[in-house]
């Protein structure tokens, strides 16, 4: 035991000044790494976590952004909105022409910066339902992916804490299913408004399919319920935050380096194809490569994972070969089945000026207010309610696009004004619509064999009957809720001429002219059965074909849970780091 102690701290002392976040190539330690994480957002900075409280285990995370250290933005969640595309911490992407949305090309946010999406989506905390993780263990014959078995990890990743307001929370969220001891802080609103006490109003009023839901992160979320969100003390709580905090960047073993974009994996044996090669393109422009001793761990994302995988060979070899790359492994199903979800925000006008536009219009109270306290306006997200909401009966499809029957179709966001814009002038409420069980499916398709040029993202948006279908029921439903007599005296009228008569034509059209992306994609490399033809990885994560390669992100959700992704995506990637090292 002696021996073992002086070995560690010896080790320790080796490694104790290499371990850092770097940004340039040229101080990279001169040193093996067991893992190479490809991408520094939700998933790999869990892996990065997790892999390191082993002190002979070393990782090095490569981030394509910047660090997110001092960008306010990233800090404050009632900013979350401008940090969308485009923008410095943005990949600034565009869709190709999409045919469901009028043939409309539209920007497709993606976080290209030190946590990923993590640090620039909206903050919202959905798991989705316990039939999404039941149906991704059939979907892959594997019951570690069941609801039962990956609720742990959802606690795992957890730390829930109280508003910042330290009001009363009780009857607002359930406690049993959260946890208490991670690192991602979860928090319910802490600035509350003026509309909170008219929606839980109108819930009663109207029951149904709004009637109040204690906590959506059951595994139950239909009806109405608070909002939870990434949320640590009045401020954001990103995988960067959580995972890489100063005392886990310490660690020796342990190296992130940024403004690190991968191009492709290279192939480091032919006779069963091995890729434990990585070339990158470093701050000062020049291609670098570097070798992993055991694996290679893709986490780009949904875009960026497929990304890597078609440049570096792998995928349909006709496709490849038709943009000039050449084929290393035949696996088809890279880059197809993305899946994300349709997004409308529906304003009404509001007699009333205690609104996001108020805030908007004279800022610096509240910025004042949440530098000195982390309280107030700021300290809070887009949103203080979430409804979740199955079509009636008669119209659910067969066989039915959701998970199961406790499963949503679509999704409602009661926001206190308009979330990502500013108007000229006026008040507004706003009841966000959402598509959460899509059945249209769309593809990354690579746009030349130039690795650094933009992919094709086609997310194939409203593209399906049933879509269509899904967001007619959403506005109408929308409508509905905003009719009811707890909006009496509040609730001036429409900003965007709905009503309750409209037709499913003019409802269509809306949609088309409307509609955008909720920037929740999954699927581009999907799980399936170990041994199945289809699919892109085994349960295990990892690449069919191939070794030395596992993908860890949204990319291999098969379907698009019933949520905002965040959530989800740390719960795979803690089991992830279990099923890295138990192999």
């Amino acid at each position: 035991m002696q021996l073992c102690g002086t070995l560690s701290a010896l080790l320790l002392s080796i490694l104790s000044a290499r371990a850092a976040l770097i940004s340039n190539v040229a101080d990279l330690p001169n040193e093996d790494f067991d893992f190479i994480i490809v991408g520094g957002g939700t998933a790999g900075n869990v892996l990065a976590n997790r892999l390191t409280e082993n002190l002979y285990t070393r990782v090095l995370v490569l981030e394509a952004g910047p660090s997110d250290a001092g960008v306010l933005a990233t800090q404050i969640p009632f900013l979350a909105p401008t940090l969308a595309n485009p923008g410095p911490y943005d990949w600034n992407y565009t869709t190709v022409n999409q045919t469901g949305l009028g043939g409309r090309s539209i920007a497709y946010p993606r976080g290209h910066i030190l946590g990923g999406s993590s640090s620039t989506n909206w903050l919202v905390y959905t798991r989705g339902s316990s039939e999404d993780f039941d149906r991704y263990a059939t979907v892959t014959g594997d019951q570690g992916w069941s609801w039962k078995e990956v609720l742990p990890y959802f606690k795992k990743s957890e730390k829930w804490n109280a508003p910042t307001d330290n009001h009363n929370t009780t009857g607002q969220f359930d406690p049993s299913v959260h946890g208490f001891n991670g690192l991602v802080g979860v928090s319910l609103p802490s600035d509350l408004v003026p509309i909170d006490p008219l929606v839980i109003n109108a819930t009663q009023q109207l029951g149904g399919e709004f009637s109040f839901n204690v906590d959506y992160n059951s595994g139950k979320p239909l009806g109405v319920g608070w909002c939870q969100s990434t949320i640590l003390q009045g401020q954001r709580s990103s995988s960067s935050t959580a995972y890489l905090a100063p005392q886990f960047l310490k660690r020796p073993n342990l190296t992130v380096l940024v403004n690190a974009q991968v191009s492709r994996l290279l192939q480091t044996s032919k006779k069963t194809p091995t890729f434990l090669g990585v070339e990158f393109r470093g701050s000062d422009g020049t291609l670098k490569q570097l070798r992993a001793q055991k694996e290679v761990i893709l986490s780009a994302g949904t875009i960026g994972t497929p990304h890597i995988l078609l440049n570096s060979g792998i995928g349909s070899s006709s496709a490849l070969k038709a943009v000039g790359v050449t084929p290393l492994v035949d696996l088809p199903d890279v880059g197809v089945n993305l899946s994300d979800h349709p997004v409308i925000g529906n304003p009404w006008l509001v007699n009333g000026n205690d609104t996001f536009e108020t805030i908007r219009r004279d800022p610096d109270p509240a910025l004042a207010q949440w530098q000195a306290s982390r309280t107030g306006p700021y300290s809070d997200t887009i949103l203080d309610h979430i409804g979740f909401v199955r079509v009636p009966p008669a119209l659910v499809p067969s066989p039915d696009t959701a998970a199961g029957p406790s499963s949503p179709h679509f999704e409602i966001i009661v926001s206190n004004g308009v979330p990502p814009f500013l108007p000229p002038q006026g008040n507004f409420l706003t009841l966000t619509t959402i598509v959460v069980s899509p059945s249209s499916r769309g593809s990354i398709k690579l746009r030349s064999n130039n690795p650094f040029d933009a992919p094709l993202i086609d997310p194939g948006l409203l593209e399906t009957n049933f879509d269509k279908l899904a967001m007619r029921e959403a506005i109408k439903s929308a409508v509905k809720f905003a009719s009811a007599p707890a909006w009496g005296n509040y609730i001036v009228g429409t900003a965007s001429g709905l009503s309750v008569n409209e037709t499913d034509a003019a409802l269509d059209a809306y949609a088309a002219a409307n509609a955008g992306t909720l920037f929740h994609p999954v699927g581009t490399a999907s799980m399936s059965k170990k041994g199945a033809s289809n699919g892109v990885v085994d349960p295990d994560l990892k690449l069919k074909k191939v070794n030395g390669v596992r993908v860890v992100d949204a990319s291999v959700l098969p379907y698009v849970p019933s949520a905002h992704t965040v959530a989800p995506v740390y719960a795979v990637a803690e089991r992830a780091a279990d099923l890295i090292k138990s192999s």
